[in-house]
């Protein structure tokens, strides 16, 4: 096969009225890279924020978005393993400072971001992971193991929220506390909170502190400006803030004097540049709670790949509950 059908975009702007399909040759492999037919692809707000020109220009002529996604391979580069064709994958940073993307029914990648999937998970499941799960696992796991300690992960029936609510209690963590709004209480209870407090209420603060019998070691961050005030009330002496996210308050007035005299630790997280020591920390973690079927992977929408422009638009806003997948290879 030369050619394939592919979701892409030329300008920036709305997902309705830039992406569209289109029949463009199939990527040529490089030294070290793999050839993937594309089974899933996950998108993430990232996704479409970059799509939709929030953050910069478009960075290439043409673009295939989609960082993360699963599917098998069916090529290998040179140096690579050919027993590694066939092989059923999940993917991570696919569209991170590259034109082309995993909504697509094939990407060539470096061998490493194609991660073989156990085969207790569904390409769906693997199509959840990238982007969402590596940031759950390193915002807990950066500053050493959270054995015994409470950990309160805001956004908790979010899609990196519901990953690190899962992996705390995997983690062994004495305690996890989340907030959520009302209307995604009872998800963030199916990820294994045990408690959620609504973020809104004006006694935020408190309920966490009551429902952790004392402070908070750990907190996974989604919202960092903005939760400032319920964090420094619950976080205690020596605790970590690890923060993916601060859209409502992107130039925060950091409490630095109070948190340095606690000896607290703020520690920034973006998943598509993690030390290379972590990500592998975190791929080895994942992968083997995958095997044992120990997460759960919760799908917000699967869409066609022709109506794929519906799961960028579903990243676009806060009533979803789960990955956006599009289904590239309805076979598969």
């Amino acid at each position: 096969m030369t050619q394939m059908r592919a979701l892409c975009y030329d300008k920036t702007g709305p997902a309705q009225e830039v992406l569209s399909l289109r029949d463009l040759p199939v990527p040529e492999l490089g030294p070290g890279d793999v050839l993937v037919r594309v089974a899933i692809s996950g998108a993430n707000p990232s996704d479409a924020k970059t799509r939709a020109g929030a953050r910069a220009p478009i960075p290439f002529p043409l673009v295939i978005p989609n960082s993360d996604g699963a599917g098998q391979i069916e090529a290998v580069g040179e140096d690579i393993d050919p027993a590694r064709i066939g092989q059923r994958v999940w993917l991570w940073n696919a569209a991170w400072q590259r034109p082309f993307g995993t909504a697509a029914e094939f990407v060539a990648l470096p061998a490493a971001q194609a991660v073989p999937l156990p085969d207790a998970a569904s390409y769906a499941d693997g199509a959840c992971l990238g982007i969402p799960a590596i940031t759950a696992h390193r915002a807990l796991f950066a500053d050493g193991p959270i054995e015994g300690q409470t950990v309160l992960v805001t956004g908790g029936a979010g899609s990196v929220g519901s990953y690190a609510v899962q992996m705390a209690r995997l983690g062994g963590a004495a305690k996890v506390i989340a907030t959520a709004s009302p209307a995604k209480v009872d998800h963030a209870r199916l990820m294994g909170a045990d408690a959620v407090v609504d973020y809104r209420a004006e006694d935020a603060a408190l309920q966490i502190r009551a429902a952790a019998g004392g402070g908070i070691d750990r907190i996974v961050e989604v919202e960092f400006g903005q939760n400032l005030p319920i964090t420094q009330a619950v976080l205690n002496p020596h605790g970590v803030i690890a923060t993916y996210g601060s859209m409502a308050d992107p130039e925060p007035r950091l409490p630095f004097y109070p948190m340095m005299f606690a000896s607290q630790t703020l520690r920034m997280i973006l998943a598509y540049t993690l030390p290379k020591q972590a990500r592998a920390e975190a791929i080895t973690d994942i992968n083997r709670w995958l095997a044992l079927g120990a997460l759960k992977h919760t799908v917000a929408l699967q869409v066609p790949l022709a109506d794929g422009w519906q799961a960028h638009a579903a990243c676009e806003t806060n009533t979803r509950i789960g990955t956006a997948l599009i289904e590239v290879a309805a076979d598969a």
